[in-house]
């Protein structure tokens, strides 16, 4: 006996798009939690979510661009497809009130009224900020002056598909010292991708200098590149 097909689910009414803050704690919290969080958190605020077909439904929720684990951000994205139309603040205001301490809703839009695009297609660049602890400023200055000076940079990191060897140097867009002895940096998003930690191990390779290997990662903004002029679109501005 054949097995009987799955209903067909209708597709989204409304798209929501969110911008999200991961903050204190819950930097150490992995993408997989995070996005478990949020599925229960849209239930309990009771949003109408559509849903997919098949045997298994799952609510339409789309993630762009997550942070490391460990790493705090004022700039992650979902997309959340709707089966009724809904006042986005209302959605966001419903969401933050069950979500976790850590997990704030920062910003919501209908996805129809912003710039054209996929989420992943707006999200092009990454701006980080490292704080580095006890590394000093002179030679935090001489590592990224050593870096920016080499036209590449070749790092190994263990990957799902096993140890990787890409260059970093090429993805950094601005690199440099801030007066508080941090990091200011730049990154373009590349394939393979390349993470801030990538960027430290670089600065030790590059320059030769002890740069912590352990910076305390914070993501500023994350959105459209404009290379001419080093600033980074906001990917929820309306058209």
């Amino acid at each position: 006996m054949s097995r009987q097909q799955p209903e067909q689910q209708a597709p989204p009414v409304q798209r929501i798009r969110i911008r999200y803050a991961k903050r204190g704690r819950l930097r150490f919290t992995s993408h997989r939690d995070v996005s478990r969080a949020i599925e229960r958190a849209v239930v309990r605020a009771g949003i109408p979510m559509a849903y997919s077909s098949g045997f298994h439904p799952h609510p339409r929720i789309s993630y762009a661009g997550a942070s490391p684990t460990g790493a705090a951000s004022e700039s992650e994205y979902v997309e959340l497809g709707l089966a009724e139309v809904r006042e986005p603040g209302e959605v966001g205001a419903a969401l933050d009130a069950v979500l976790p301490d850590g997990l704030d809703v920062v910003a919501v839009v209908d996805a129809a009224q912003t710039v054209a695009g996929s989420l992943s297609d707006l999200l092009t660049a990454s701006h980080w900020v490292i704080d580095l602890g006890d590394t000093s400023d002179g030679r935090a200055v001489e590592a990224v002056a050593a870096f920016l000076a080499t036209d590449s940079v070749i790092v190994e990191r263990m990957t799902k598909k096993g140890l990787r060897s890409f260059d970093c140097r090429a993805a950094v867009v601005r690199l440099a010292v801030t007066a508080d002895g941090d990091l200011d940096l730049l990154l373009e998003h590349t394939v393979p991708a390349v993470r801030p930690d990538d960027v430290l191990t670089g600065l030790r390779q590059a320059g030769g200098e002890e740069v912590s290997a352990t910076g305390l990662l914070t993501r500023v903004a994350q959105g459209v590149l404009d290379r001419a002029t080093g600033a980074i679109g906001d990917p929820l501005a309306p058209r």
